[in-house]
């Protein structure tokens, strides 16, 4: 392998989180409309790997549409939306049952996470998605993710599980998203139709050019082509996550990615982490102000979350999620971030210790109001 393909090959087992997509093509035998049972077993093999190197996966699915169709008796075409929608319900239930079935093998638990357009967009349904996510990988639960078919309208979805799974590792900070499905990568055409394309094994930037590139070929199943795929990797990049689009029709396909079979890799510029605080120092317009005394100050100088007990005032009417500026007792700007509690909350806990948030709200939330994954820096030591 040359050095690029051997840097790229260690993405993977590289990364931290890793989000990975399957195409319905790959779950769902296109003669019988069953489950491909045998495959899904060699790839929880590799997810089980990872786990056990310290990697965190999050799992986005595709086929309950495909398998919910021949299960009701209904063709196995794409139908009418509301057709799809009943198809969706059934299939959902074989779906999860199967990733349970299959994973408690190796004795892994899995989470069914149902999502809408909405639940990415919408602050504060962003918010508890997200929280949701943290919780059941800090649990050691596969969270397995799909568009909640049943009750998205036409108007009102993804439309694909490449911008689903794009979504979903922009929410987590993911390093890598996998799409996995039956081609292995971006050409400069068309590669049944064009036998001398080229295929492009790296992307540092989304240009017209590589974007023309995609084609709109369909699987009899799959809802998404390479441009949906491009399109996905185009918002990982903004969020600092590494995208590869590789094949997924032999077993193992994980490890055949680490061990630098050909695909495409799209490399964003900067980590998660560094593109999560740039969108929130100079994207967002801060709703409110919490003021802090010379402790908490120092503390966040040094790299801490924002704690309750260090805070000496709340200005402003802002929602959780929202974002706010930290200011110095003195009315020096110290930092903008990510709230964890409303105005009205955040008033009711100034001064207080995490151990009696339960008794003044009535629920226990997170200890800390801004978290230091949430808050940028304004100022230096």
């Amino acid at each position: 392998m040359s050095e690029a393909v051997t840097l790229n090959a260690r993405r993977l087992a590289d990364a931290s989180r890793v989000v990975v997509k399957i195409g319905s093509s790959l779950l769902v035998d296109a003669a019988s409309g069953h489950l491909n049972r045998d495959w899904l077993g060699s790839l929880a093999e590799g997810i089980v790997r990872m786990r056990a190197r310290g990697q965190q996966v999050i799992l986005v699915s595709s086929g309950a549409i495909a398998l919910g169709r021949p299960y009701l008796g209904m063709k196995r075409t794409q139908g009418l939306l509301e057709e799809n929608q009943a198809a969706a319900a059934a299939g959902q239930v074989i779906l999860a049952h199967a990733y349970q079935e299959i994973f408690a093998h190796f004795d892994v638990k899995i989470a069914q996470v149902l999502l809408t357009p909405d639940d990415t967009e919408s602050r504060r349904r962003y918010l508890n998605a997200r929280n949701t996510l943290e919780t059941l990988l800090s649990l050691e639960a596969i969270p397995v993710i799909n568009e909640n078919d049943t009750v998205a309208t036409q108007e009102i979805r993804y439309g694909d599980n490449d911008r689903l799974a794009a979504r979903v590792a922009e929410m987590v900070s993911a390093d890598v998203l996998v799409l996995l499905s039956d081609v292995n990568g971006l050409y400069s055409a068309d590669p049944g139709a064009s036998p001398d394309a080229d295929f492009i094994p790296e992307v540092t930037a989304i240009t017209n050019e590589i974007a023309a590139m995609a084609g709109e070929a369909r699987t009899p199943f799959g809802s998404g082509g390479m441009a949906t795929k491009v399109a996905a990797a185009r918002i990982c990049m903004s969020a600092g996550c590494a995208t590869v689009i590789a094949t997924g029709q032999e077993p193992q396909p994980l490890q055949r990615i680490e061990q630098g079979e050909i695909c495409t890799w799209f490399l964003p510029a900067s980590t998660p982490l560094a593109a999560r605080k740039q969108w929130i120092a100079g994207t967002l317009t801060p709703a409110g102000t919490l003021s802090v005394d010379p402790g908490a100050e120092k503390a966040l100088l040094l790299g801490k979350s924002l704690l309750s007990v260090g805070v000496v005032g709340v200005a402003g009417d802002f929602e959780r999620g929202d974002a706010v500026t930290i200011r110095s007792a003195s009315g020096r700007n110290l930092a903008h971030g990510l709230v964890a509690y409303d105005s009205d909350e955040a008033t009711a806990l100034v001064g207080r210790q995490s151990d009696e948030f339960e008794n003044i709200l009535g629920y226990r939330g997170r200890k800390e109001l801004v978290h230091r994954d949430n808050l940028v820096l304004l100022v230096e030591e």
